[in-house]
């Protein structure tokens, strides 16, 4: 595929981030379009490669779980299927004023959103998970959402590819 189909297929496996496959596109793409697990490795190479801003910014691209553009209905495609396969669509108005006080808490000490990969995990869990990781210090969430985004990835390749 030409590389305007490979960033245009690829471009949105990292939430708002068509950079990285262009990366991988121009590092010369072999094979790692033939697998979801090939091309995780590729985008993650790069992704892991990137500088600290770079990767900061792809951090910040994502929304807040159960956030305002959720409610509004404007996430990406991809997000919107991630946050409604767990329930977050159908949040309890108790369930959103909590979830709301904990994505202002985690963006006020953190700097960015909490990032999680939410597919088949139930709300209940979501909010255990964000509540555990707000008492992580900065370093380890850094990380933290790094893995974070790179199991998104390999769920939304998993969609599009064998």
């Amino acid at each position: 595929m030409s590389r305007d189909e490979f960033v245009e297929r690829f471009g949105g496996v990292f939430e708002h981030s068509p950079w990285i496959a262009e990366r991988v596109w121009e590092r010369g793409p072999g094979g790692e379009s033939e697998s979801a697990d090939a091309l995780h490795a590729a985008l993650c190479r790069v992704f892991r490669a990137a500088t600290r801003d770079e990767r900061m910014g792809v951090i910040r691209a994502h929304p807040d779980l159960a956030g305002r553009l959720a409610l509004a209905g404007s996430l990406a495609r991809a997000s919107t299927a991630e946050q409604a396969s767990a329930g977050l669509d159908r949040c309890t108005p108790d369930e959103l004023v909590r979830f709301r006080a904990l994505n202002d808490a985690y963006r006020e000490k953190f700097d960015f959103p909490f990032i999680m990969a939410v597919r088949g995990v139930s709300r209940k869990e979501i909010l255990a998970a964000f509540e555990r990781r707000i008492g992580n210090d900065p370093a380890c969430e850094f990380e933290e959402a790094l893995r974070q985004i790179e199991r998104i990835a390999l769920l939304r390749l998993k969609e599009m590819l064998p």
